[in-house]
């Protein structure tokens, strides 16, 4: 049972979100995206920088392509779920801070592209 006011809300929500995922579904998904030495083949599953082959989990290889994918543009913590897990995934924002720290260290040096925005999320940057 809701209150009205919690039904409302709920509401809002879902359109929301169908309302960001088909704004982003109606851009140019590129299969490979190459920023400053980062190569990402979305259909191979590959991540490169240079010439090293990086080893990244689903869940690190689907956060970093959503941010190399549109570099600048910060995303939330719920967004990334989100994106990377779907809507109905458990998990806690923060878990995602877990993720981001475990990606930063295999992309070593080159890590560095991704910034933490305070108290809003993260985002790419290229000029790291």
């Amino acid at each position: 049972m809701f209150t009205p006011k919690v039904l409302i809300a709920r509401v809002k929500a879902v359109l929301r979100r169908g309302f960001e995922k088909g704004q982003m579904e109606s851009e140019v998904d590129p299969a490979v995206i190459v920023i400053d030495g980062l190569e990402i083949n979305k259909g191979r599953h590959e991540v490169r920088i240079g010439s090293e082959q990086l080893h990244l989990t689903m869940t690190e290889f689907g956060i970093l392509s959503l941010l190399a994918g549109k570099p600048g543009w910060v995303f939330s913590r719920q967004q990334i779920i989100d994106s990377v897990r779907g809507y109905d995934f458990l998990i806690t924002p923060r878990a995602i801070d877990v993720q981001i720290f475990g990606l930063r260290k295999k992309m070593g040096e080159a890590g560095r592209m991704i910034e933490t925005v305070r108290g809003v999320g993260y985002r790419f940057r290229t000029d790291a």
